[in-house]
């Protein structure tokens, strides 16, 4: 399976032609977690690649920050780079306590 280069571009890309696919999980997901889709449409100058699992089971993903009127939170992209889209799998406000440097690095345990 082909992977981008630069993935975060490539996310952009795909976000800004609205070549987009919301997941039935992540639709659940932002009501249950009070993250309108617009945070993630318009807070793409804000996007950080955080994590990279190019291996994922279906498509390569990426763990994605972001903030919307200083709101924080994550994005897990996966990329289908052959059909030129993205997945939006699932986003949520991280937990304070599994995350330092503004909520960019996974804690240690």
């Amino acid at each position: 399976m082909k992977i981008p280069d630069a993935p975060i571009q490539f996310i952009k890309e795909c976000i800004k032609s609205r070549r987009i696919f919301w997941t039935y999980h992540v639709n659940m997901r932002l009501l249950q977690r009070s993250i309108p889709r617009s945070w993630i449409l318009q807070s793409i100058d804000n996007y950080i690649l955080i994590e990279s699992y190019p291996e994922d089971k279906y498509l390569p993903s990426y763990l994605v920050w972001s903030n919307y009127e200083s709101v924080i939170f994550h994005i897990l992209f996966g990329v289908d780079f052959e059909e030129n889209n993205v997945r939006i799998i699932t986003a949520y406000k991280p937990d304070p306590n599994e995350w330092t440097n503004n909520l960019q690095e996974r804690c240690l345990k």
